[in-house]
């Protein structure tokens, strides 16, 4: 018998009015060719930044020099996962980390905070809720290869400097952003999380799903 299996699109929805991390552009739909019109197809061209709502950061993202998004290891982004749900209201630290149950041979992580609320909005909020860099530094050290968060930026706003995104990258840890994590409760899944193949881009949006083969 083949084992029930459920599958969770954690990618936002790319939409014109989607909130966006501070002067990152927004996603632009715009038809050049129309059916409607006469045209033979209907035809589109999408504009976008790379950290537009579900995305990967690479290396290069912080790191100069570093390897873009074409270079990073498809066993990172593929591989059974852990959702951790944190209830607080400040940035995770590394004491909080280790609170979790998260378990000790996990090699990718998504972090399920309140932030999820602000997916209803178009606005982009600044209070969102991040890792503190000791939690940043626990990862890497317990050899995290995926570190997921559901809202635009792993780090704190404004945060100067960027020890979070720095320790991550520079240990070669995948930071996905961006996720939404409220249909999905904590536990264990296999993740998949294919990030456009842009050569030389220090980020590009992903579509992720996680899968559940709970009996």
């Amino acid at each position: 018998m083949v084992a029930a299996m459920a599958v969770h699109d954690i990618s936002v929805p790319l939409r014109r009015d989607m909130p966006t991390y501070a002067d990152e552009p927004g996603p632009n739909l715009e038809f050049r060719k129309l059916l409607s019109k006469g045209d033979s197809a209907n035809v589109s061209v999408l504009s976008l930044g790379s950290h537009t709502g579900t995305h990967v950061d690479a290396p290069s993202h912080f790191l100069d020099g570093a390897p873009g998004v074409d270079s990073l290891s498809l066993d990172a982004l593929v591989g059974p996962a852990y959702v951790a749900e944190f209830g607080g209201d400040s940035h995770i630290t590394a004491a909080e980390l280790e609170s979790m149950p998260i378990p000790a041979d996990c090699e990718r992580v998504l972090f399920k905070t309140s932030n999820g609320r602000f997916w209803d909005d178009s606005a982009f909020h600044t209070d969102f809720i991040a890792l503190a860099p000791d939690a940043a530094r626990a990862l890497a050290e317990r050899g995290i290869r995926l570190v997921g968060i559901d809202y635009l930026s792993i780090e704190r706003f404004h945060a100067d400097p960027h020890e979070v995104h720095e320790t991550l990258l520079a240990s070669a840890v995948v930071i996905l952003e961006g996720i939404d994590l409220r249909r999905v409760a904590a536990g264990s899944y296999f993740l998949v999380c294919a990030p456009l193949n842009v050569v030389g881009a220090e980020g590009a949006p992903a579509r992720a799903y996680l899968i559940d083969r709970t009996p």
